[in-house]
């Protein structure tokens, strides 16, 4: 398999880990977006919309979109499972991380925040204040979320990591890599925290890539 991403993508990132999880090994094509190496057209025969990750399967199939992705390796190699086994238990899961992967992430997106850039002309500290707020909109649901739920133990769903820690993580990191105060967010850096002690969520983080 071929895995294109982007070392500080959270998609990517999240693809990275689930992969890791399940002891995948895959080929690593690292794009640089910021030169806009996703919208050439020999990426564009991969991936239509121009995103990263795209993961490309041994008979040549390709998969996108980083949830799709996750779950259909989950069906493939279901060894650990990253969606719990009750219906109501993969409800909660695959809301937690739809909050994540849509709610929050698509506003702070690194294209959202060049066009801030360049077509609305904002400043940087404009678009900081832009990504803060919506990050801390929906860390402030999410955060109650966990709080209230007792479904919630030393990860977002019990005590083995799922896929809602899979979309966790990657945004607590651009969190932090955009000065967000997580202060107000104990659960949420509790589990952050938790995940980062396994050895699957440390060998997919960004600075692990190259």
């Amino acid at each position: 398999m071929i895995l294109y991403g982007y070392a500080l993508s959270s998609a990517s990132y999240r693809v990275r880990i689930a992969l890791a999880l399940k002891g995948l090994q895959v080929t690593s094509v690292l794009m640089d977006l910021r030169a806009g190496e996703q919208r050439l057209e020999e990426f564009l025969q991969i991936n239509s919309q121009g995103f990263v990750p795209a993961l490309t399967l041994d008979d040549g199939a390709v998969l996108t979109q980083s949830l799709a992705i996750i779950e259909y390796l989950d069906e493939i190699h279901p060894d650990p499972p990253l969606l719990p086994r009750t219906p109501l238990g993969r409800a909660r899961v695959r809301a937690l991380s739809l909050a994540i992967a849509c709610d929050v992430h698509p506003l702070n997106n690194l294209r959202v925040l060049q066009y801030l850039e360049n077509d609305l002309k904002h400043d940087k500290a404009t678009r900081e204040t832009w990504y803060r707020h919506w990050v801390q909109l929906g860390f402030d649901a999410l955060e109650r979320w966990l709080v209230r739920d007792g479904a919630t133990a030393r990860f977002c769903h019990g005590d083995a990591p799922t896929l809602a820690d899979v979309c966790l993580v990657p945004q607590v990191f651009n969190a932090r890599r955009f000065a967000v105060d997580l202060g107000p967010y104990p659960r949420i850096v509790g589990i952050d925290a938790a995940c980062r002690d396994l050895p699957a969520f440390q060998g997919a983080a960004p600075d692990r890539q190259v």
